[in-house]
């Protein structure tokens, strides 16, 4: 193990096995270069000892379980009375990986800008959603009635 992960096969994101996804999640490269490397490996190294390599992985390595995601969703629970959270319960984890090398795992700087611009904007739509409805007569009056 390697801070803290496991080495998996990751059929989610397979070519042929899931083996080059599951070694470039391990280590935090893309999985482009490591199938780049593989390959590379095969016609210009030893073609028979990665092909062996590669066969090993795929049948010693176990499957990504289905539930060990990176970001994978906390559960919260809802307080007070009419209170509903519009991602039903469960929120994606907010940390964006913004990678600064291009062998890197993540996002490049701009596309991670604009996620997180989308998720202000969300925020912010439904805080305006929130004012408005606090700030109604219908939320008055449905304190008032609460009080009797």
């Amino acid at each position: 193990m390697r801070n803290g992960k496991q080495l998996y096969r990751d059929p989610e994101n397979k070519r042929i096995a899931g083996v080059c996804a599951g070694l470039a999640e391990y280590f935090g490269l893309e999985t482009w270069l490591v199938r780049i490397l593989v390959v590379t490996g095969f016609f210009l190294l030893a073609g028979p000892f990665m092909l062996v390599a590669y066969v090993a992985a795929w049948f010693i390595l176990d499957k990504k379980p289905s539930g060990l995601e990176a970001t994978s969703p906390k559960v919260v629970y809802s307080k007070g009375k009419g209170w509903r959270n519009p991602n039903g319960g469960q929120v994606k984890d907010p940390k964006v990986e913004v990678k600064t090398k291009v062998w890197q795992a993540g996002e490049p700087p701009k596309q991670a800008f604009h996620d997180i611009r989308n998720q202000f904007e969300k925020a912010e739509a439904r805080l305006r959603k929130m004012e408005t409805y606090v700030t109604s007569r219908e939320y008055q009056l449905n304190k008032e009635i609460s009080r009797l």
